[in-house]
This record gives structure tokens, sequence and C-alpha cells, in this order.
């Protein structure tokens, strides 16, 4: 990123330090009086000239955080190699001369109108982005909207400090954060379900614990000083408290859908990295061979699994519910869509990767079955009790 600024700062440099254009020569008053009605005419020329003078105005650059936002939102293996930061940093400055364009474009349409004349069928421009759909601005709104904004001000509390604050422990404990590190899991040899869901299990119980030491405590905290509750009426204490636990709620729940998404994306086909590895024997008992765990098995433990992340933090109390010494806890329960998806997400991907052992287990039994399912001893003893010569015994 530091390196694609540089360059657009660089290059920024070098149109500033250009030379300028040359001024426009003060004419004579007698060829000014003689010359108006011409310059009064020529509206294609003035129309490109105030083009000109509007596009190069100053342009604020787009913001080096909004580009680290952007980043952050693109998967960690399609940045990761050596050919990709070259194409980030790429894509970085095409974002910037981009940002730049439209905003000139912009300028340029919010400030000049084009004249309806000949010579300018060329200087087609983009409309203007259209009023959000449902907004009317013909009559007065003055008077509504502030009946809304103190309606928000008095249920919603969404501007207060301690709002604020809390969005920031949230933001600090979760950004980068998940319930269970899955990136380990496929530098493992082979493992068994159980032992997986062991893991999974300690690391959830661990991250929960360290969840409750660090972004709770630190919210508990904040809500013990008197600040916490300035201007909040006391009719309005109800309000205030839902919106705290809402915001916590959906705090939490974003966590846990991250982590469940993490661990789907485990057996994404379109992976390079690849499915991880799940130890299985074929063995042979009472007459049958059958896979240990069998298919069925691993495919209801890799969905138990998926279960047991959205199980995770399910008894955080409410703030209000701590400084009573109340029970009530925050409804953290991961969504039903997002559990839905994952369920039948990975079903058909387990399956579709379970696809080569199948084929090899029914090869297996269509070949060797018949010696081990009682076939085999039947014709041992039905050939024995039969009258043959010695040529056919041997």
């Amino acid at each position: 990123i530091d390196r694609a600024l540089k360059a657009y700062h660089v290059s920024m440099e070098e149109k500033r330090n250009r030379e300028p254009v040359p001024p426009i020569p003060e004419l004579p008053s007698t060829v000014r009086k003689f010359i108006r009605p011409l310059t009064l005419l020529s509206f294609q020329e003035n129309y490109l000239f105030l083009k000109e003078c509007v596009l190069r105005s100053p342009i604020a650059p787009i913001q080096h955080q909004w580009l680290m936002s952007m980043l952050t939102l693109v998967p960690q293996s399609l940045t990761e190699g050596k050919d990709r930061q070259p194409l980030v940093e790429k894509l970085l400055v095409e974002i910037m001369e981009e940002y730049e364009k439209s905003m000139r474009r912009f300028v340029v349409q919010s400030v000049l109108i084009k004249p309806d004349i000949k010579g300018l069928e060329d200087e087609e421009e983009a409309p203007l982005p259209s009023l959000p759909v449902g907004l009317d601005f013909s009559s007065p709104w003055h008077k509504s909207f502030t009946r809304a904004k103190s309606k928000i001000l008095s249920k919603l509390h969404i501007l207060h400090p301690t709002m604020i604050s809390l969005l920031d422990f949230g933001y600090a404990a979760f950004f980068d954060f998940l319930l269970v590190d899955f990136s380990s899991l496929r530098l493992k040899e082979p493992i068994d379900c159980e032992s997986l869901k062991t893991d999974v299990s300690l690391s959830c119980y661990k991250a929960e614990e360290k969840i409750l030491i660090t972004w709770y405590q630190r919210v508990i905290n904040l809500f013990t000083q008197n600040e916490a509750l300035n201007s909040v009426t006391l009719d309005q204490l109800d309000s205030f408290y839902n919106c705290v636990a809402v915001l916590m709620s959906n705090q939490v729940k974003d966590l846990l859908t991250r982590t469940v998404e993490a661990y789907v994306k485990l057996f994404d086909p379109e992976d390079r990295n690849g499915p991880p590895l799940f130890k299985m024997e074929l063995t042979l008992g009472d007459q049958k061979i059958e896979f240990y765990p069998s298919l069925q098995d691993l495919e209801e433990g890799i969905l138990c699994i998926a279960n047991h992340i959205g199980q995770t933090l399910q008894n955080i109390q409410t703030v209000r519910s701590w400084l009573m010494g109340d029970t009530a806890t925050l409804d953290t329960e991961l969504p039903k869509h997002v559990l839905e998806w994952a369920t039948s997400t990975l079903k058909k991907r387990i399956r579709d990767n379970l696809e080569g052992p199948k084929k090899y287990f029914e090869k297996c039994v269509e070949k060797y079955g018949w010696l081990v399912d009682g076939t085999a001893q039947a014709r041992v003893e039905r050939f024995e009790a039969e009258e043959h010569s010695f040529d056919e015994y041997t």
C-alpha cells in the first residue's frame, strides 16, 4: 500500500510541477468591445474552456484508511504468493486513479450544464446519481427530520458516546479474531474426526474465556463509570440498555458467523490448498467389509463441529442483568439462515469429496466381498459334499 501511495503522490507532484499555461494576453479596450459579441456567440469554446478549468481544480486524494478497509475485504488466499504483491499495488493505483477520475467528472457535472448546441455532441457525460427512491424534497422536510432525529435519539441512542466506545471495543476484540484457528489444520497429518471435534471444542472454550476476560470485562468496566449514562434520563434507561444488548449481540453473532464461514471454506473445492485430510480405516469384521468411521458418521462428525461453533458464547449476561444481579443473557444464537447454509454447503462438499473413497469401497466389496460374506465357504462345503474326480479335487 505504501509503495502504491508513494507512486501516486510522485505522479501528483509531477503534475503540479509542470509549466503553467501562459495567461491569455490582455486585449485593448477597443478590441475587447469589437470581439465581445463574437465571444458571447462562441458557447462551444466557452464551455470547453470552463470544463478544462474545472477538471484542473484540485481533488483530495482517496484516504489511506479507505484502501486499508478495501484490502481487509479481500480473502487472504487471493493476496498471498510472490506474484500477488505487485498485483495488489497495481490495483491500488488503479483504484486511486479511478477515484480521482470519477470525482473530477462529478465536479464537472455538478458545476457546469452542457448547452444543447452543435459541436458538443461528443461531450456526453454519465448522468448524476439519482436521488434515493422514496425521498421527496418537494415539500418542507425540516419538521419531519427533527421529529425523526429526536425519536432516534430517545429510542436507539446510536449517537451516545457509550455506544461509540462499545463499537470500538468490539472492533478491537473481534476484527481479525476467530474462535478457532483453522489455518494449521492442513499442516497436520491426517486426523480422525473425533480428535478434530476435541480440538475445536477446546479452542472454542479457550476463546470464550479470553473474550469474557478481555472484551466483556472492558464493557462492564465502562458501565461501572458514572459517565456511561450521561444525558440518559430515567425513562430512557430501558431503551438505552436494550440498545446496548442488541449491539453486543450483533458483535458476538458476527464473530460466530465468520468462524462458521471460515470452517465451511476449508472444504471449498476451489481452494488450492485442498480440503483437510481425515483418517479412515477399511475393516473386516462379522463377515463384512466397512469403513471406520462410516461415511455417514464422518459426515455427521463434520457437521457437528459447525453446530458446536454456533453453541459457543451462549451464556453472556446482559450489562443490566450483571449490574442488577439478574440472570438475563444476550441473544447470541447463530442466525438460522447461516446454520442452514453451512449445513447444506458442507453436505454437498463432503459427498463430493467422498466420491473417491465410496467408489473404492464398492470396488473392494464387489471384488472380495464374496470371500467374507459366506458365499465362498458355502461353495467349499457344497463341493466337499459332492463326489468329484481326483483332477477336479486338485
